[in-house]
């Protein structure tokens, strides 16, 4: 069998291991995280379209399993809040949206324990270090050295193909893009869950249910007369997720996250920002939030390529985008499918044939939709965009209104998983 080694155990890198074993390979997974993630430290909500449900549910041995997991989001609300009064009201409605929301710990967990052991191998606490590509043979090659974070042991780990499933701040993709820098969007977004499990019936819930009427179907987008906007919907077990996109000059990039670590001072700080601008009842939700975080949003202009010999981009490290169109996750799982049918189709005999067919079912795909959400981003935020004014949500037209819309993605439902 031909093996597969995966630099990160993300969605991004456990959704390839599926599809790479469906395609008849074996599968070595590098993660640094000492183990399988557990709790929400640092997860959030998610949203996953029909497309991706399709595929996730076929790589699944009870399909129903996803659906059980997720909670709809049946109806696309964007909606403006003055600042001011705090009153709101309604800019487009999309009543047709067919998403469905899921916490990202509960995806990854669902997916992770549905590997078949006997093809899927975990390298937990492994810090990807280096790699080099072997021509020997006629048959490349590819070789990985990784650090045991609790040894400091160095192992290599030898394979057929490398998936950079590393994300935005691929190490991988630097080998190959040392000069690429990433774009700044020019904000930041505060995000949380609250777990209300345990005072459903509180003022706070009560207050927040009257003010969102239709959560637990609604993916509700709330634009801020003062050029800002929020995300708000709820996810399955009594949790509600909320992202607050703030204006905020680049920070220094440390590490390999675009997470960054708030203090109590900070959280405060945003707090008493956020009552300025929202209203009561998701400011209550904001502030009664166990360990909110902070994500610095960038993407990059498209990439030209997505594979180099026998190493391939995946997920984030292919096509780092705002999270404004519920992009991410999903061009994720689109890309593995199709990498995986592409390399079964080739044979490993014929890799680099399956790697360029990836190449060319993604790459016009991630393209357009990155551009797209970073115009989406832009405009919810009051950012400037070329040959357009700046939006103001209370002399919006309905046109305008229309534009912001998640159905207007650039292959919203129908992204192509092959070439004909």
């Amino acid at each position: 069998m031909p093996k597969a080694i995966i630099v990160g155990g993300s969605i991004a890198g456990v959704c390839c291991a599926h599809s790479l074993i469906h395609a008849g390979w074996k599968v070595t997974v590098v993660e640094k995280s000492p183990s399988p993630p557990t709790g929400s430290a640092t997860g959030a909500g998610l949203g996953l379209d029909p497309q991706s449900r399709q595929i996730i549910a076929s790589w699944l041995p009870v399909p129903d399993l996803l659906h059980q997991s997720t909670l709809p989001l049946t109806i696309d609300q964007n909606q403006a809040t003055d600042a001011e009064t705090k009153s709101s009201w309604v800019l487009a409605r999309d009543e047709e949206f067919n998403f469905r929301a899921a916490h990202w710990t509960d995806l990854h967990h669902l997916l992770y324990t549905a590997l078949p052991p006997e093809a899927a191998s975990f390298l937990w606490g492994h810090l990807y270090l280096s790699f080099s590509i072997s021509q020997d043979n006629s048959k490349p090659s590819v070789s990985v050295q990784a650090r045991t974070l609790q040894t400091g042991e160095i192992v290599e780990i030898n394979g057929d193909l490398l998936v950079a499933a590393d994300g935005c701040l691929s190490a991988v993709r630097r080998a190959f893009l040392p000069d690429l820098e990433l774009r700044y969007s020019g904000y930041c977004a505060w995000r949380g869950v609250l777990d209300f499990s345990e005072n459903e019936d509180s003022d706070t819930i009560t207050g927040i249910r009257r003010a969102y009427p239709d959560l637990g179907k609604c993916l509700y987008f709330d634009l801020s007369t003062k050029g800002t906007h929020s995300v708000f919907y709820e996810l399955l077990n009594k949790r509600l997720n909320w992202i607050w996109y703030v204006h905020h000059p680049q920070p220094e990039l440390k590490g390999s996250s675009v997470t960054m670590k708030v203090s109590k001072e900070m959280i405060q700080d945003m707090i008493q920002k956020a009552e300025e601008v929202w209203t009561p009842e998701l400011v209550r939700v904001m502030a009664e939030t166990k360990e909110p975080f902070l994500n610095l949003i960038y993407d990059c202009e498209p990439l030209e390529k997505l594979f180099w010999d026998n190493v391939v981009l995946v997920g984030d490290a292919a096509h780092p985008t705002t999270p404004h169109c519920l992009r991410s996750t999903n061009m994720s799982i689109l890309d593995a499918a199709v990498l995986g049918k592409c390399v079964e189709k080739s044979g490993v005999e014929n890799l680099s044939s399956g790697l360029d067919e990836y190449q060319q079912i993604r790459l016009p795909v991630i393209s357009k939709q990155v551009i797209h959400s970073r115009h989406v981003g832009r405009i919810k935020q009051r950012l400037s965009v070329p040959d357009r004014k700046l939006f103001d949500p209370k002399a919006a037209r309905s046109l305008d209104c229309e534009e912001i819309q998640q159905k207007n993605m650039p292959l919203f439902s129908s992204a192509p998983l092959s070439l004909h």
